[in-house]
């Protein structure tokens, strides 16, 4: 576990590592060419597992400058919870385009993208690991239910409350520390606060004798998704077009003014007029009928910022309606 009580410690020397590596990164000119179809192999030189990125040697020279690629969480297929490489693992990946920073700052970069093992296999080593090297209280597919009274993900960490009715020959308390990497997001890393929501997990006892909640998820053991926790409903495939009027990329989130609100399906107006009434009715300042986005929602690959011309799809959630597989129009 992280130090500091499990977090602090962890951040700080990840974030020194994070900025001595990201400006040994090479940049790339706007002209590089890359084939977005093929796929190449590599070993992971360097990877921090908080911090959710490093960097691998490509095993085919000459293709990338300094033979060196950047590698990112979110480009990772895994079947984890929380997705992670090894340091010299052997992965496969196909190259990406990337932009740092902004306005004058910008620099093209490289990324990998589509991460897989060698032969196209998902990533999975949390389970193997965890076998190995943690104490699990009744065993690691043994699973107790309770409530998740909350998670910070910017703390990086939330508690639990055991249900009545369990006995132990230990004396592990009623309310559990979940850390982030426990938190079952399906292979995503946990971004949004939670409360209040019924839980399952199993247990663990760490080097320092604290008992910890391990692989926490949904009852059923289905991965604590957004979409499944607000009842998200996917609607059809049609491609609506807007502008970005806030995009809040650190924390994560934004909103869509579409192009032609009365284009937009019937439950969807409705349900943006709804969203229009209820900010109005907490005081806050609401002109137009905006669909909200998150982060995870914007395709993969594809930058967006505020004032853009973007285009989208739709759903409806217990929140509201928003925009999702949104990206930067052509």
């Amino acid at each position: 576990m992280k130090g500091n009580g499990g977090y602090g410690w962890g951040k700080g020397w990840g974030k020194g590592w994070a900025n001595k590596e990201k400006k040994s990164y090479p940049s790339v000119p706007a002209d590089f060419a890359i084939d977005e179809n093929a796929r190449y192999s590599g070993t992971v030189s360097v990877y921090n597992k908080w911090q959710g990125y490093g960097f691998v040697t490509l095993a085919q020279e000459g293709v990338v400058p300094d033979n060196k690629l950047f590698v990112h969480w979110s480009n990772i297929k895994t079947s984890d919870r929380f997705p992670f490489l090894l340091k010299e693992q052997q992965i496969e990946f196909g190259l990406l385009k990337w932009t740092e920073g902004w306005g004058d700052n910008k620099t093209l970069t490289l990324r990998a993208q589509n991460i897989t093992l060698v032969g196209g296999g998902p990533v999975e080593v949390q389970d193997s690991l965890d076998a190995e090297k943690k104490t699990f209280i009744g065993g690691q597919q043994l699973r107790y239910s309770g409530k998740l009274k909350f998670y910070q993900p910017r703390m990086g960490f939330g508690y639990v409350a055991m249900a009545d009715g369990y006995t132990f020959t230990e004396e592990v308390p009623k309310e559990l520390r979940v850390e982030e990497s426990e938190v079952n997001c399906g292979g995503k890393r946990p971004t949004q606060k939670m409360e209040d929501i019924a839980v399952e997990f199993g247990i663990v006892k760490n080097k320092r004798g604290q008992y910890l909640a391990y692989n926490m998820t949904m009852p059923g053991g289905m991965p604590l998704l957004k979409t499944l926790l607000e009842n998200r409903q996917p609607l059809d495939s049609t491609i609506y077009t807007g502008k970005v009027s806030i995009y809040n990329w650190r924390q994560g989130w934004g909103f869509v003014i579409p192009s032609n609100v009365g284009a937009l399906p019937a439950q969807v107006q409705t349900k943006l007029q709804e969203m229009l009434e209820a900010s109005k009715a907490k005081g806050k300042k609401a002109e137009e009928q905006a669909l909200y986005f998150a982060k995870a929602d914007v395709q993969q690959g594809s930058q967006i910022k505020e004032g853009e011309e973007v285009s989208f799809q739709l759903y409806i959630d217990d929140k509201g309606a928003g925009a999702c597989e949104v990206h930067a129009s052509a």
